[in-house]
């Protein structure tokens, strides 16, 4: 029972229950939704009927029963499989799919497979008493779709492969100077100017190399709803990004009023086509405040999630520094300087969204010049961010860059495609720790949980996405779902040894992943220019 992530309790015992021709699924009050999806990936990989059963008595012997549980926790669930058949109980229905996850695996790696290989095919699960409950909260992947665009079946793909690895969190990074990706039907512009540019640079922003031909796409307002209520039946939130006031070139091109006129032309800027850290910012008037309200407002009506991203990163105050719109807002609003503007127009945004129900959340620079009181932060910059918010009471969710950002390379060797930053292999990655010791019980709890950050300036399509995803994703899925020793006390050989049953699992579901003895011939990338960082990342 090579499981991944690892369960909390597994107890065997002798036998195990033959799925047959006759076997049926009953999905008791509140589960039903769990059994229609059960019910659907099961019939494709197996070819069983797999008839819907009105009583749990149905599944006596060689069925399926799937139920809430009283005495459960949210996503807690316990998963028995006897002489009775199985059964998955779950504090909500949330816990049910988490353990129908585990049912898949438990079934073998073709249960993964969407269509069935054999008709003689034996479907077994071994005799079993699991019961498990996550460790977190908020067990997040980041996909970055502005750099390089991820087509809407790539968005849903992914989702699929979360849900594979019980994690519940897509936090979508929508918009930045590359490329706007999602329809605002009072601003069409956004898309029509800010989802494309003319080319787009290959490899790090100090290559010479160019890829001459226009990149761009954007999902309308029904394809959002349909990642979104994807999402929503795999247990998964979709949390949103939109960029302010930085790594918003994009707009700015679509609307040069949404930047500085007082210091640039805007009007001449386009669709940014490289990478880095780019100085159009946007400027901080009270036109920009009302645009960025309507498109938020869009953006409530699409996305249902408690929390909303505002970017907040990587914002140079050159512009500002030099326009006297934004010195007379300095002014007008009695603030120490352009740290204090920046932490004001964040402040805005989080007053707005407060008031309609909603939780700001941004990059860990939203600390700088102060943070509003129910504002969340996610911490890049190492865990110093995070240890602060903790500490001012706000809570956190940990990404670290030099940890568990999977666009940097997984060896040192010559042969990895585009080296990016630090080399975190896969037992880095399962060796993370996402609570900093430093941090007492009480600022321990503000830790929502942690994140996977994918960036995609050097992923140019799906293939290279799941090349820098896994098996590193398995890893980061178990740091986030189960109750592991410190980092150095953790069986990395027996967490190797699951995944040798686990690369089973990604081959019938179609990833490219990298291979544990390096990328295959046609994962490589030579003569591309990365970044990489020699030396161990630091710690904090």
């Amino acid at each position: 029972m090579e499981l991944v992530p690892a369960p909390r309790t597994v107890v065997p015992s002798q036998g195990e229950v033959r799925l047959t021709e006759r076997s049926g699924l009953y999905a008791g009050p509140g589960a039903e939704a769990v059994g229609r999806w059960l019910t659907g990936v099961l019939r494709q990989a197996t070819g069983l009927p797999l008839p819907e059963e009105r009583e749990a008595a149905g599944a006596a012997g060689d069925g399926i029963a799937l139920r809430l549980g009283a005495a459960l926790g949210d996503e807690e669930y316990r998963l028995v499989s006897g002489p009775h058949g199985v059964l998955i109980e779950g504090g909500t229905a949330a816990g049910v799919f988490r353990g129908a996850q585990t049912l898949r695996q438990l079934l073998g790696p073709d249960a993964f497979r969407r269509a069935p290989l054999r008709s003689d095919r034996v479907w077994t699960v071994p005799h079993v008493r699991i019961e498990d409950a996550p460790r977190f909260r908020w067990r997040g992947l980041m996909l970055d779709v502005a750099r390089h665009f991820m087509p809407k079946d790539g968005v849903l793909r992914q989702l699929d492969l979360m849900a594979a690895h019980k994690l519940n969190v897509l936090h979508l990074h929508l918009t930045d100077d590359q490329g706007w990706r999602i329809e605002i039907r009072r601003h069409p512009r956004l898309t029509e100017v800010g989802s494309w540019r003319a080319r787009t640079k290959i490899g790090h922003r100090a290559s010479p190399l160019w890829d001459e031909r226009p990149h761009g796409g954007y999902y309308t307002q029904d394809d959002i709803r349909e990642i979104v209520a994807y999402a929503a039946e795999r247990h998964i939130e979709v949390v949103p990004e939109i960029d302010v006031p930085g790594h918003s070139q994009a707009a700015i091109a679509a609307y040069p009023e949404l930047g500085n006129t007082d210091v640039v032309d805007t009007a001449s800027l386009k669709v940014w086509d490289t990478w880095g850290i780019n100085p159009n910012v946007l400027a901080p008037t009270d036109h920009t405040l009302r645009f960025y309200e309507g498109v938020f407002e869009e953006v409530l009506e699409l996305f249902p999630s408690e929390f909303i991203h505002v970017g907040g990163d990587e914002c140079p105050k050159d512009q500002w520094r030099q326009s006297p719109a934004a010195q007379a807002r300095i002014r007008e609003r009695g603030l120490a300087g352009e740290d204090e503007l920046q932490a004001w127009f964040i402040g805005h945004f989080d007053e707005w969204l407060s008031a309609r129900g909603r939780r700001l959340i941004g990059w860990d620079e939203i600390l700088e010049g102060g943070l509003a009181k129910g504002a969340a932060v996610s911490s890049w910059r190492g865990y110093r961010g995070g240890i602060a918010a903790a500490r001012a009471g706000h809570d956190v969710v940990m990404c670290p860059e030099q940890q568990v950002y999977l666009d940097h390379r997984q060896d040192a060797g010559p042969d990895e495609p585009v080296p990016i930053g630090y080399v975190r292999t896969l037992e880095d990655v399962y060796r993370f720790e996402p609570v900093p010791p430093e941090l007492t019980a009480e600022e321990a709890r503000h830790v929502l949980g942690t994140q996977a950050n994918v960036w995609t300036e050097v992923m140019e399509d799906q293939q290279r996405v799941d090349y820098q995803v896994f098996p590193r994703l398995a890893a980061f899925a178990e740091v986030a779902w189960s109750s592991l020793p410190a980092p150095e006390e953790r069986d990395f050989a027996g967490f190797e040894r699951r995944m040798t049953a686990h690369y089973r699992r990604l081959d019938a579901l179609g990833v490219a992943y990298r291979p544990p003895t390096g990328p295959r011939p046609w994962q490589r990338r030579p003569g591309v220019l990365g970044r990489p960082v020699d030396g161990p990342p630091p710690l904090r």
